[in-house]
């Protein structure tokens, strides 16, 4: 498994890794990026079920044969930005109304949900990146 991290810079720092793009390199971002929140004094809920769906996105629905995912947190005054990069930028995100009985397709309404505001950004080929911004106070 590739790995790569970057230690922050004080409390306000970054924190990035990149792992492989495998439901254990999901599971192993959500660990990592949870216990950086943690090392940093910052509310875990919200943030790591975001970081979570993320990932896990990235890794079922970005997979590439070979290549890697890549996970970074920056804090900005009141504010966490998760971003999730893969290398599947021809699949895009796709918010959706799941059927009720469905077990799957929730992802993105409960990254809205806990969520300031999320999106994508392209680049630089064949990479996208998922981006999200969670509230560190008063949600």
């Amino acid at each position: 498994m590739n790995q790569k991290i970057t230690q922050p810079r004080a409390r306000t720092g970054q924190f990035a890794v990149q792992l492989s793009a495998t439901r254990r390199g999901a599971r192993l971002a959500r660990l990592l990026a949870t216990e950086q929140l943690r090392s940093w004094g910052l509310p875990l809920e919200d943030a790591s079920l975001v970081i979570g769906e993320l990932a896990t996105n990235a890794a079922l629905h970005g997979y590439v044969p070979g290549r890697d995912f890549r996970i970074l947190l920056s804090v900005y005054d009141d504010v966490l930005r998760i971003e999730v990069a893969d290398t599947r930028g021809d699949s895009l995100p796709q918010k959706r109304e799941p059927a009720a009985d469905s077990e799957s397709g929730r992802g993105l309404l409960l990254v809205e949900a806990l969520s300031v505001r999320w999106g994508t950004e392209h680049g630089p080929f064949p990479r996208k990146t998922v981006w999200a911004e969670v509230a560190l106070t008063g949600s």
